[in-house]
């Protein structure tokens, strides 16, 4: 999703390049559904990695990858977010001496103890073009001594994403296909591993859901990963108190329900920042989050995986939800060809 506004932004310059896919967290099904609903480019060249530890997923990308690069030979490997790929394909280009583009640069949680933000720290200091999604994104950089010409505000590519699927989304009517009514019902996803990989945690999210399904309607596609632990606790799928327990959905059908959502419970960056861009109220299971701008703009809140803590974000933020859909600069959809315009073009983006 993230690649797509920039690859459709050089195509439509006749600019050269090519769509590599690591296959990092490989769902062929899932996979299929994406390119199909949001016509994604597709690969010139997968790379078959598969799932794996950090240290041998990492590797085998690399492994994978410097052959294709030495045979391409391009001017610049974008990269991009936070994903075992991002760093591995940033250290594989530097080392060759290839420009490295980092699309959604600058982004910090300040937790070191996620990997995804090992990956951005690495990733941002070695790349030669910084594509910063958000002013305070520009500010983490300069903090770290990264500056100059090479840093451009650009935007959100997801927002890109969103704003060209939105209407396909929309179409499908999803609220009435689930039985539940627009902007009275509530969806959740949560897949982090500090959320439910521990049972005691994930015993108390489970409640709070319950908690919350008391007052409207609780829509929650479950994870693979979260899936199993549940069942791992021997928790009734089927007996969730009112929370309906859905397979994961396909992207434009997920959208349509959060666009029309009257609460997002979730533990997802890009639904952070889908919501945040929608108006639609968020409260994210987390201590920290690399968008604070979702928090500052008044549609996202953090809050601990604790019952009443949740209870109490979730009606605060109902109440608080915004008039009119908050306005974040550069958040337009068209962040994608202003990547374009500098890698043609020499653009320019302070």
């Amino acid at each position: 999703m993230k690649l797509a506004p920039v690859a459709r932004a050089l195509a439509a310059r006749g600019a050269r390049h090519a769509v590599v896919h690591t296959g990092q967290h490989y769902d062929p099904e899932m996979s299929e559904a994406f390119f199909r609903d949001l016509c994604l480019p597709r690969a010139d060249h997968a790379l078959e990695v598969g799932s794996g530890s950090h240290a041998r997923q990492t590797a085998a990308i690399m492994e994978r990858f410097e052959p294709l690069c030495e045979t391409l030979a391009p001017d610049v490997v974008l990269v991009y977010g936070d994903v075992n790929s991002t760093v591995a394909a940033a250290l594989v280009a530097a080392k060759l001496g290839i420009a490295v583009g980092h699309v959604e640069a600058g982004l910090r949680s300040g937790d070191r103890t996620m990997p995804e933000e090992l990956n951005r720290l690495v990733t941002d200091h070695l790349a030669n073009l910084l594509f910063a999604p958000s002013p305070d994104a520009v500010e983490n950089l300069c903090a770290e001594g990264v500056s100059g010409p090479q840093v451009h505000f650009v935007g959100n590519v997801m927002i890109d994403s969103l704003v060209v699927a939105l209407p396909a989304a929309r179409a499908l009517e999803a609220p009435r296909r689930h039985g539940v009514a627009k902007g009275q019902y509530t969806v959740v996803t949560l897949h982090r591993p500090a959320n439910v990989d521990d049972a005691a945690t994930l015993c108390e999210l489970l409640g709070a859901l319950g908690q919350v399904s008391k007052h409207s309607p609780t829509l929650f596609p479950v994870h693979p990963r979260t899936r199993a632990r549940m069942q791992t606790l021997g928790v009734d799928l089927a007996a969730m108190n009112g929370v309906r327990v859905l397979e994961p959905l396909p992207y434009l059908e997920m959208l349509g329900l959060v666009s029309d959502a009257g609460l997002v419970i979730t533990d997802s960056g890009g639904l952070q920042e889908e919501t945040s861009w929608l108006g639609v109220p968020c409260v994210t299971v987390r201590p920290n989050t690399e968008r604070p701008i979702t928090c500052a703009v008044g549609t996202n809140r953090l809050v601990a995986p604790q019952r009443d803590a949740i209870q109490d974000a979730a009606r605060a933020a109902v109440a608080q939800r915004p008039a009119t859909p908050p306005v974040i600069d550069r958040w337009d959809g068209h962040t994608g060809e202003r990547i374009a315009a500098v890698l043609c073009d020499g653009a320019r983006f302070d």
